[in-house]
């Protein structure tokens, strides 16, 4: 934890409500004139969609519907709440949903940005996904976050959520 470079993590399985919470913290932000260097948990998968389809189909196969802890980037996530607590700074990448979000990029959806430095002279980092808290035997990334908040709504809320974008607006079957 850091007094001079906070870490907010908003933890939450997908389709519980982070990004609604973490909207609500960037009008705060806004407001408040704070500049915050802004994580999305979906850039610390291990995987590009492509791969990670032929991964999760291959595991299918072999009857394990689990997604796995390798399937993430866990050592480098604490590497950059580490980083950033001591120092302001740190190593992040984004992850590209879609279409949108990755014509500025000329990358397919899917994918990954290079790995950039965060920017100089930010307020606090924010973290929005579902390991903002992990704890394993190698890793404890909740130990980093000066605010740790977890989203859980109702199952069925979370369920329809998280039904409706993935089909809607991410075109999965």
């Amino acid at each position: 934890m850091s007094e001079r470079h906070p870490i907010i993590a908003i933890t939450g399985s997908s389709g519980a409500g982070t990004t609604s919470v973490t909207r609500t913290f960037d009008n705060i932000f806004r407001r408040e004139g704070v500049k915050a260097a802004i994580i999305e948990g979906d850039s610390f998968h291990r995987y590009d969609r492509k791969e990670m389809k032929l991964r999760q189909a291959e595991a299918e196969k072999q009857g394990n519907r689990n997604f796995s802890p390798e399937n993430n980037l866990f050592a480098e996530l604490e590497q950059l709440f580490r980083a950033y607590g001591e120092t302001g700074t740190g190593q992040r990448r984004k992850y590209l949903h879609d279409t949108e979000e990755a014509a500025p990029y000329k990358q397919d959806p899917g994918t990954f940005t290079p790995w950039e430095s965060v920017p100089a002279g930010t307020d606090m980092l924010f973290y929005e996904g579902l390991h903002g808290a992990v704890v394993t035997p190698e890793v404890n990334i909740a130990q980093h976050p000066d605010l740790l908040i977890g989203v859980v709504p109702i199952i069925n809320l979370e369920w329809i959520q998280k039904l409706y974008r993935d089909k809607k607006m991410r075109g999965y079957s």
